[in-house]
Formats: structure tokens, C-alpha cells, sequence
């Protein structure tokens, strides 16, 4: 059974607060810009807005959800931990990389070497996915990448659905 992606909406949007309802109600389809173009008021194959990526990293981090995106010309599947703004003041995402392509190659699951420091003003085509949550046992680079963190992962604890969360 294939599922449609929902539309990603402004908060000033009338229908802002039932795409708000569904992220809260931790709604499993993913979140597709692309798709829906005229429900943020871009073009079809526009630029993503920064605000919009923004918000689709945040919801993903906060719900240790993947994304999709493209970065530096290359399709990434990614999952975001940190999201905040480096020593000088530019919007970062920490991610763990676990598909996709990669300039300098993805090494095997797990490996600390596949952390990456993401501008987010270059990030286009971001997507939240369903699917497993993945990271490695140490962060390679945190401190250089974001000096001031506005989400963590670790500050959202794991869901257990068996445990009613």
C-alpha cells in the first residue's frame, strides 16, 4: 500500500494547525515539499525555503525521524541530531549519513566517519521518511559543527510503543 506524502503548510496556512496535529500525533507518512509545492508558495522545483527546511530538520530530530535530501548535488539519506548555529552564527545540522552518495564515500554502519557538518542553506529536496533511526557511537566533530545547539536528539528520549510512547 503506497502512501502520499502530506503537505508541508505555513504556519499562517488555515490547514497549519491539522498538519501540526498529525506531527504531534507522531503521523508515520512522510513530509514532502516537492509534492505540494503550492501549499508553501513555491514553484515546482524551486529552492526549498530555508524556514521550511528548517522546520522539516527540527520535526525530524525531534522525532528521530530520517530525511532525504540533496546536498552539494548528491541525493543523502541522513539522520539529523543537532540542529543550532556554528561560532559564526551560520545555521548547521549534525547528521549521521547512512545512504546515498557522499563526496568522500560512506564507510561501514556505524563508523564515526560518516558524520556530517551540513550547511542548511544548502540543503534542498528534504523529505522525512519513515524508517529506522541510526547513529554511531560517538559524535566526530559536535563542538566544531554547532556551538549553539536549538535541538538535540539527545535531549528527546527514544519512543517505545510498547511502553504507551
Amino acid at each position: 500500500m503506497s502512501s502520499k506524502p502530506i503537505p508541508v503548510l505555513r504556519k499562517n496556512c488555515r490547514n497549519g494547525f491539522i498538519y501540526s496535529l498529525l506531527i504531534l500525533l507522531g503521523h508515520k507518512k512522510s513530509i514532502s515539499i516537492a509534492e505540494y509545492p503550492e501549499t508553501v508558495g513555491i514553484p515546482s522545483g524551486a529552492i526549498q525555503p530555508e524556514e521550511d527546511v528548517y522546520r522539516l530538520i527540527w520535526t525530524a530530530i525531534e522525532h528521530r525521524r530520517p530525511i532525504s535530501a540533496v546536498y552539494k548535488d548528491r541525493h543523502r539519506l541522513l539522520c539529523p541530531h543537532r540542529l543550532g548555529r556554528n561560532r559564526q552564527g551560520q545555521l548547521r545540522v549534525l547528521c549521521y549519513q547512512y545512504g546515498g552518495e557522499s563526496e568522500s564515500g560512506l564507510q561501514l554502519a556505524s563508523s564515526p566517519a560518516n558524520w556530517r557538518c551540513i550547511a542548511v542553506e544548502k540543503l534542498n529536496a528534504v523529505e522525512l521518511l519513515e524508517g529506522s533511526w541510526r547513529t554511531a557511537p560517538n559524535h566526530s566533530r559536535p563542538a566544531a559543527c554547532i556551538a549553539d545547539a536549538d535541538i538535540d536528539a539527545e535531549d528527546y528520549p527514544e519512543r517505545d510503543p510498547q511502553k504507551g510512547h
